[in-house]
């Protein structure tokens, strides 16, 4: 028998193949996705409290608030934004631009503003995608305050010279920055991190593909009963990370493995970025996946840029902790625009992602160490029944060879994942194998 979780989320994943498209994980993460299309997310504020809160609905998730003027390493947790409307006004009282419409087309972090300005001078606080004429952009001014209105190049070609009313109902004051966390006990002390980011607002592929995975991921692991102990945290990009970062210094030291997930959504191939060593255990873990599984992908070295990676790996911290996505940050047409909505993801994409993370978890799951108890030859397996007496199995000869596989690299320095790829046994086959082993006191986990 494979030990209990490792048995769940494979079975779980076979099911998956079966049920009918309307049963489909993916669909799940899919409604999760369209339902918090519409909030208006940033680094602070009530559109995140209300996101993490549509979280909590599937995981049990814990809020954590930390004050504005919070020091942070080297950085100041800034003060809170929220925004409950925002428009631009023709003479006739047209909304030409509504923050109802979309949320993008406030510049987020935009400081309060009211009156009448002018065409030529209005300008110069109007973004478009020249090149993208119908297309919004996303953008920000988080640590410089500003104010600011993103529309379609189309609409800004349509605007007469005229006098516009102009008003954004914004605030920036003193309050928190806020991020959620799952914490899922397992036997071992020692942590799996797993870290998206929810700070952008009506952008399906980055992230709330991130956040649909991650929250599912959760939920599937802490139905089962895992190894190690898992971390889900909900963060905003950057100052998030350093934030955390900064609140948990005294326990990082039980962070074993991390992944940051993001842009899950779309079909193309998936990119692996390696921890700041290239060499860790989640880099051969991950990167044996992407070998034997067939899909497409690229690995990519580490660079200090991109997402909370960067922060995880920065050298005072320096987490074994990669990246995983589909197509990169800015290397898809639609990435920060309106056009990064929900016809651009799909139910296949963000199955397919939740697949492959679990395998990665399924090999994390695995990667522990055993002794054998009888080194000094090959133990005597007949007369235990083990060998070549596993009748009733269509893979009796390959489960034969995972038992002499696990036996001989049992020596404290290879761990079931080594030997997987070592021996090209499926993980399954050879943590079967060990539990077989361990039930016939051949041999012992590893403290």
């Amino acid at each position: 028998m494979l030990p209990s979780f490792l048995s769940w989320i494979y079975s779980r994943m076979n099911t998956q193949q079966k049920m009918d498209p309307a049963d489909d994980l993916g669909s799940s993460m899919f409604e999760l996705i369209r339902d918090l299309f519409p909030i208006c997310r940033s680094i602070t504020g009530n559109g995140v409290r209300e996101t993490l809160r549509m979280i909590n609905s599937i995981i049990p998730l814990e809020m954590k608030e930390v004050p504005s003027g919070t020091g942070v390493f080297d950085w100041v947790v800034p003060k809170e934004w929220n925004i409950k409307d925002a428009f631009i006004k023709d003479t006739r009282g047209n909304r030409i631009i509504d923050f109802h419409r979309s949320n993008l087309h406030v510049l987020n972090y935009s400081i309060p503003v009211k009156g009448n300005f002018k065409l030529d001078i209005l300008k110069e606080h109007i973004f478009t995608i020249p090149d993208k004429p119908s297309w919004i952009p996303y953008r920000t001014s988080y640590y410089a305050e500003d104010w600011g209105f993103c529309m379609s190049h189309k609409q800004l070609q349509e605007m007469k010279e005229d006098t516009y009313e102009v008003q954004i109902d914004s605030t920036l004051h003193d309050g928190s920055l806020t991020y959620g966390e799952v914490y899922i006990k397992g036997k071992s002390s020692q942590e799996v991190l797993i870290s998206t980011h929810i700070c952008h607002p009506s952008l399906c592929n980055d992230n709330l593909s991130g956040i649909a995975v991650n929250t599912f991921l959760a939920e599937s692991i802490r139905s089962s009963d895992p190894y190690y102990s898992y971390r889900f945290i909900f963060i905003p990009g950057t100052i998030g990370a350093i934030t955390w970062l900064s609140e948990n210094e005294q326990h990082l030291q039980r962070i074993k493995y991390g992944i940051v997930t993001s842009l899950l959504g779309l079909d193309d191939l998936f990119t692996y970025k390696r921890t700041r060593s290239g060499n860790e255990s989640i880099d051969k873990i991950a990167e044996h996946i992407l070998k034997t599984t067939a899909v497409d992908h690229v690995v990519t070295d580490f660079i200090p840029y991109g997402y909370d990676e960067t922060q995880f790996c920065s050298p005072g911290i320096n987490l074994p902790v990669c990246s995983l996505s589909r197509i990169p940050y800015g290397q898809y047409p639609e990435y920060h625009t309106s056009a990064d909505d929900l016809n651009l993801i799909s139910v296949k994409a963000l199955k397919d992602s939740f697949e492959l993370l679990s395998k990665i978890v399924m090999h994390i799951e695995a990667d522990r160490k055993y002794i054998n108890l009888f080194p000094k030859g090959e133990p005597q397996l007949g007369k235990r029944g083990l060998y070549d007496n596993v009748g009733g199995r269509n893979d009796s000869k390959e489960f034969q060879m995972a038992l002499l596989w696990v036996l001989n690299f049992s020596d404290g320095s290879h761990s079931l994942t080594d030997i997987s790829i070592r021996s090209g046994i499926s993980v399954e086959l050879i943590t079967e194998a060990s539990a077989l082993l361990q039930i016939h006191a051949l041999i012992k986990e590893l403290d």
